[in-house]
């Protein structure tokens, strides 16, 4: 059966003994297909950022600018709608309220507010579980999704990607003689969701990429890796006139 040479494989020919053999011509239908996938590659980032953004503005400003009194709009003086007004409503309204509920009057307020939501049965337990997971994610002292690691999920062999989420306390502590981590193992392409899972800290290998090089591992399905620990390019070493490669030689 005859050989199929691949472009940059060596020649075995007498005269041609140990030269590359130069890489095929590429058409111009395989040029224009090359390009135009690299235009996709830049073009759609860029374009799904400016989309999300304009969808989340215009969310916004259709549910905030209808509350601002008319004499105060500035769209009622003006010929044209004002994009990311209602966006700086929203901001401005938050940084008010977080000062006020900094003050002694602000507080009081929300103490009072989280008495009448304690009473109620259903609803005090959806606000405390978002409340403790808004203080988590926005506490700057803490330390959730600090450190990747593998776990040896769903079963031995196979190893996924998890965040560790805090140190386990309580009952699932007393689980084992050594640390118990509380870990989140994301699904892929979606890494808002997962599973909650307890390990022993010895089950589990650390990883010294940060945490949203581990997110854009699980987005990617494993392709996108982070800079450092992608192989390096092979240089090609240059041949002498026998056709023998200089480094071999030197080495022999």
């Amino acid at each position: 059966m005859k050989k199929i040479k691949r472009s940059g494989e060596k020649s075995d020919h007498p005269k041609t003994k140990g030269l590359v053999e130069p890489a095929p011509k590429v058409g111009a239908w395989s040029k224009l297909r090359n390009y135009f996938l690299t235009g996709i590659v830049v073009t759609a980032p860029i374009g799904i950022t400016i989309y999300l953004t304009y969808v989340f503005v215009d969310f916004v400003d259709a549910n905030i600018t209808p509350l601002i009194p008319a004499r105060y709009n500035p769209e009622t003086y003006l010929p044209f709608g004002v994009p990311g007004l209602g966006v700086l409503i929203a901001v401005f309204a938050l940084i008010l309220i977080g000062f006020l509920t900094a003050n002694f009057l602000g507080r009081s307020f929300l103490h009072f507010g989280e008495r009448i939501v304690g009473r109620m049965p259903v609803v005090r337990s959806v606000y405390n579980a978002l409340k403790q997971i808004m203080e988590t994610v926005l506490a700057q002292s803490s330390t959730s999704f600090r450190d990747v690691v593998l776990v040896e999920y769903p079963r031995k062999g196979l190893w996924a990607i998890a965040f560790v989420t805090s140190t386990a306390k309580g009952e699932v502590a007393e689980l084992d003689d050594e640390d118990m981590i509380g870990l989140f193992l994301p699904t892929t392409p979606n890494p808002t969701s997962g599973f909650l899972l307890f390990s022993p800290k010895r089950d589990l290998k650390f990883l010294d990429m940060s945490v949203e090089e581990g997110v854009k591992l699980v987005i990617s399905a494993g392709m996108i890796w982070p800079e450092d620990q992608l192989p390096e390019k092979v240089q090609p070493q240059p041949n002498n006139q026998d056709g023998e490669n200089t480094a071999k030689k030197e080495t022999a």
